[in-house]
């Protein structure tokens, strides 16, 4: 876990990760809170927040007396939030900064595109 950002985020970021992997597909049980807890030397409460985050959002749902599982689009689910995230995170500053320098969205293509293929031969 890093610092500077609250734990049971970085749980439950640790969970989408897995599903986004294939770790843990659609309708497979996740570990249980307590073993989160033992894993990381967490706080089970701690480690309850997170997981609750997810069953908040429909990403993981509760099997009575079985335990967690993670619910059928899930992974989609995941993509489509992160994907809006990375355009209000990343894109728009990025569009917003190349206008202030005058970059046409064609400039701004041709940067990433000369940096990826840049970054690819290193």
């Amino acid at each position: 876990m890093e610092e500077g950002r609250p734990i049971f985020v970085q749980l439950a970021e640790q969970i989408e990760n897995d599903i986004l992997s294939g770790a843990l597909p659609e309708e497979s049980q996740v570990p249980s809170t307590n073993e989160f807890a033992a894993f990381h030397r967490i706080n089970p409460a701690t480690a309850g927040k997170g997981v609750n985050l997810l069953v908040d959002a429909g990403i993981l749902y509760k099997k009575r007396g079985i335990g967690m599982f993670v619910a059928t689009g899930s992974r989609d689910r995941i993509v489509r939030q992160r994907m809006e995230r990375f355009e209000v995170d990343y894109v728009h500053p990025l569009l917003v900064e190349a206008a202030k320098l005058g970059l046409t969205h064609d400039d701004v293509a041709a940067l990433i595109r000369t940096t990826t293929m840049e970054g690819s031969t290193s």
